[in-house]
This record gives structure tokens, C-alpha cells and sequence, in this order.
């Protein structure tokens, strides 16, 4: 095994990059460049009912854009290659080395049909699907009779000979030793008989072959990891570092399903979340900085991570904490890139002839995701309905009435004014409450209403005039106007 520090990111290519495969790819990245390794790309496609067109795409998409750079995969030969299964299933790679575990008395070949194992008692697991428990028939057939069968042609696979008695234990970093009575353990299938090799045998011969000295996946795994342990011991190859990360749950305690609108990254990056705050949270889901920190860019997040500091506690995906996270990301975010994102989100409310990067940098610091523009700037396109309390403030001592009042008596001032740039307004407005001995809110309070219609808005009142221009904020300040004189 190689004295560097080597992982492996092996996504089967069967649809979107789900949170889950994104932290282990997450992981696997930062184990290895906080060690100064290497980070392998390795696409496991032998599971060809599975496979989904495109899905191979997906996952170099998705690595390229959280900046999971892999250092060797199959569009980087590092020399361990191939880099792709089912290239390397037409090796026979992986039939001579169960044949070998085969000689070695390590497994044996099954000729059993589908309606004998059918027939096999079974057992519920906790999804409640049946598992089919083998009884090691074929495991008593001579040299004589097995090469028989496979002179006639009969199908077969290829089983792990799993002892009856005794135990095997195995040491995950997270999780400790873990020792499990051999009995609990099936002769698991090693080839199929399409002749393609399991997931979880590839899994091993792939990970030996390429150097791979830690091995980072889901929890899910530990009921497979005794097997993976006796392959390694058949063989007499060094055993990886195992690092199983927690389960991922929703805010439910439910397992993140798949049919979850946010199960995915590209699901994520759909509704609006930016890369880099997604790889900042799915860093969290499982891990904890010694100080709490939350922030991370991945530069930080190489210099920082420790999975001796991984929870072995399920991690909730909390929705709310995410929005919090990338509405940091977007408050740092250089304007330029910012409303580059922005933009299309502005364009499918704001149809009208207005300044959209004025708009963009009155969003910026107020929104978590880029859809919450549409209810922040809605009033920009055209003044809803509101009802004439919204005029009432209890702080600035204001109601409908002085409200009225007020915007008859700066009517004429924003009339004669020319310049209806922020900075200006705000100048003008404040000169006028000062000389009136108003409070500069108890002025701008009742534009803000009249020109937005709402109790909320992205910005004050000499922001949202400065894109409103002239003519439509007058217009809108007289409708106003008009809107509390009907209700004296």
C-alpha cells in the first residue's frame, strides 16, 4: 500500500449526485489533501440495470463545480487505471481473483437456480425486504462435479465461503471495533452470473490495486465491512482505514430520501443555493471543528478538516440552517458574480425599463437564496394594494392621518427636485425634516410606504425612488395620497 495518503470517490452513475455521495466525495477530498494525497475518481457502472444516461456527466459536473478536483480518474491516468469497472471487468480482472479465493478454499462456485433460492428460508431486514439467507449447498460439491457443471454450461456464480463459526472483527476510525458472529454473515456473491463482478467484491479488488489507504463511505456499509475484512485476510492484503460517516436525516429524523427536494446537489443549486455554501454545509453534516466554527471556503476546509472529530450521531439536514449559511455566502459575494446570479432571477419579475443592478445591490444582503428576489422586489414592477395602516408606525409616533399630512407637505419639494439619485434624496429629505423639526424616519417612513405599498422592502425610501425615478415614485406618492384622503 502506498506510503501516501490515497482516496477514492467510486459514485455508480445511476442519476444525480445525491448529499450523501457529495459528503463522502466531501471526505474522501479532504482526508486526502490535508495529508498531501491523492483524490481518485473511480465510476463504478458494472450494475447495468441501474445505469442512467448521463448520470457519468453529472458526476464530473458536480466535481468541477464544488472544486473536488480529482487528481486521478479516467480523464487522468495516474498509472492504477483503468478508472472506469465495467473497463475493467473486461480485463477479467476481477474473475481471476475469485477464482483465486476459489482455489485457495476463500469461495466456491453456486449452481444453484432461482427457484431454489427462492425456496431458501428467508428473513425481514429493517426496511422490511426479504433477505435470501444461502445454506452453503454448493459448497460440498467436488472438484469433480463443479467442473462438470461448468463443462455443461451451467449458470453459476461465484460465493465468499463465509466460516459458520467464529467471529470477525473489524476497526472503523469512527465507529471502533466492531466484532460480528460469523453465522450473522451470508456467503455473499463475488461474480455474477452475467459474469460481472458485485459491487461490494469490486469494491475490495479496486481498492487493493489502486493504493487506496482510506476508504470514507456512509454507515450504511458497516453491515458489509466483516466481508470486506475476510476478502482482505483471503488474500493477505493490508486492510484500509475505514472512516464511515452518520446517517443523514430530515428535520423529521427520516433517513434523506431521494424523493427529498433537497436530496440532491443539483437539486440544491436549482433552488437557488451557491456551490460553495452547499460544500460548507454538507462539510457539517457529521463533522465539527475543535472551535465551532461555521464558515469554511474548501482552502479552509483542507487546513481544518479531522475526521477524528466525525460524529458518529445521525446528521440533520436542517433546510433553515442552509438558507442561513448561503445568505452569508451571497452577503460576501463580489457584486459582479452576484448579479450575474441574479439577474435571471430579477428579469422574470421586473419586465419595466428599470436600473436591475440598482435593484441587485438592494437585494444583496437580503435574501438567503436567489428565488426570495421575486417576494422581495414584486412591488418594483407594480404597487399592490395595501391598506392605509400600514402608514401607522408606534415608534416614529406615525398613523394614517400624519401620514397624509406629510405626504402633501413634501409633495411639492420631491416636485421641484431634479436629482433623484439616493445620495441626493436622502440630502433633500433629510434638509426638509430638519427644517420642519421632524425626525429623518418620521418622514421617510410614509414615502417608503407609498411608493413600495408594503411593510417590508429591500431597501428606504430614497433607495426605492432612486429606481422608481421620478415620474413613477410622484405618481405613486399622489396615489397615496389619494388612497388615505378616501379614508379620512
Amino acid at each position: 500500500m502506498s506510503n501516501r495518503v490515497r482516496t477514492r470517490f467510486a459514485p455508480s452513475p445511476t442519476g444525480k449526485m445525491h448529499v450523501g455521495n457529495l459528503r463522502t466525495a466531501l471526505y474522501a477530498y479532504l482526508i486526502a489533501k490535508h495529508e498531501g494525497g491523492e483524490f481518485i475518481l473511480r465510476i463504478e457502472d458494472t450494475d447495468q440495470e441501474r445505469y442512467v444516461e448521463g448520470a457519468t456527466d453529472i458526476i464530473y459536473r458536480t466535481l468541477a463545480k464544488t472544486g473536488l478536483v480529482h487528481d486521478e480518474g479516467p480523464d487522468r491516468d495516474g498509472g492504477y487505471g483503468p478508472y472506469i469497472q465495467s473497463e475493467r471487468q473486461a480485463s477479467g480482472v476481477y474473475l481471476k481473483y475469485a477464482r483465486q479465493l476459489v482455489e485457495q478454499g476463500d469461495a466456491y462456485y453456486c449452481f444453484c437456480d432461482r427457484e431454489r433460492l427462492d425456496s431458501l428460508k428467508t428473513s425481514v431486514s429493517e426496511d422490511g425486504t426479504d433477505i435470501v439467507v444461502y445454506d452453503k449447498h454448493c459448497l460440498g460439491l467436488s472438484r469433480e462435479e463443479t467442473e462438470a457443471n461448468l463443462a455443461a454450461g451451467k449458470p453459476w456464480v461465484i460465493r465468499l465461503n463465509v466460516p459458520d463459526e467464529g467471529e470477525t472483527t473489524f476497526h472503523d476510525e469512527i465507529y471502533g471495533d466492531i466484532t460480528v458472529p460469523n453465522s450473522e454473515l451470508d456467503d455473499m456473491i463475488l461474480i455474477k452470473s452475467d459474469g460481472y463482478p458485485t459491487y461490494n467484491f469490486a469494491n475490495v479488488v479496486d481498492d487493493h490495486l489502486m493504493g487506496i489507504t482510506h476508504v470514507v463511505r456512509g454507515n450504511e456499509y458497516l453491515a458489509s465491512a466483516p466481508k470486506y475484512d475476510r476478502l482482505y485476510r483471503a488474500f493477505g492484503w493490508e486492510i484500509p482505514v475505514y472512516v464511515h460517516c452518520p446517517l443523514i436525516t430530515d428535520e423529521n429524523h427520516r433517513k434523506l430520501s431521494k424523493r427529498s427536494g433537497h436530496s440532491s446537489y443539483e437539486d440544491l443549486i436549482g433552488q437557488g443555493f451557491v456551490s460553495e455554501a452547499v460544500v460548507n454545509y454538507v462539510a457539517l453534516l457529521g463533522w465539527c471543528p475543535s472551535d465551532n466554527r461555521e464558515i469554511f471556503s474548501l482552502e479552509e476546509l483542507v487546513k481544518e478538516f479531522d475526521y477524528h472529530h466525525m460524529s458518529k450521531s445521525p446528521a440533520v439536514f436542517d433546510t433553515v440552517k442552509l438558507r442561513w449559511m448561503n445568505g452569508e455566502y451571497l452577503k460576501a459575494m463580489d457584486f459582479e458574480r452576484f448579479y450575474e446570479m441574479a439577474e435571471p432571477y430579477i428579469r422574470k419579475t421586473v419586465t419595466k425599463d428599470y436600473d436591475l443592478r440598482k435593484i441587485a445591490s438592494l437585494v444583496k444582503t437580503r435574501i438567503e437564496v436567489f428565488p426570495d428576489i421575486n417576494d422581495q422586489i414584486g412591488f418594483i414592477e407594480e404597487l399592490p394594494e395595501y391598506d392605509c395602516e400600514l402608514y401607522r408606525h408606534k415608534k416614529m409616533k406615525t398613523d394614517p392621518q400624519k401620514g397624509l399630512a406629510l405626504l402633501e407637505e413634501v409633495l411639492p419639494v420631491l416636485e421641484e427636485q431634479k436629482d433623484y439619485s439616493n445620495d441626493a434624496l436622502f440630502e433633500l429629505l433629510k434638509g426638509f425634516a430638519e427644517e420642519k423639526g421632524y425626525k429623518t424616519g418620521y418622514v421617510m417612513w410614509p414615502l417608503r410606504t407609498a411608493v413600495s405599498g408594503r411593510q417590508s422592502t429591500p431597501g428606504g425610501a430614497t433607495e426605492l425612488m432612486e429606481v422608481l425615478g421620478k415620474e413613477e415614485s410622484l405618481v405613486r406618492i399622489k396615489k397615496g395620497i389619494g388612497k388615505l384622503h378616501a379614508v379620512q
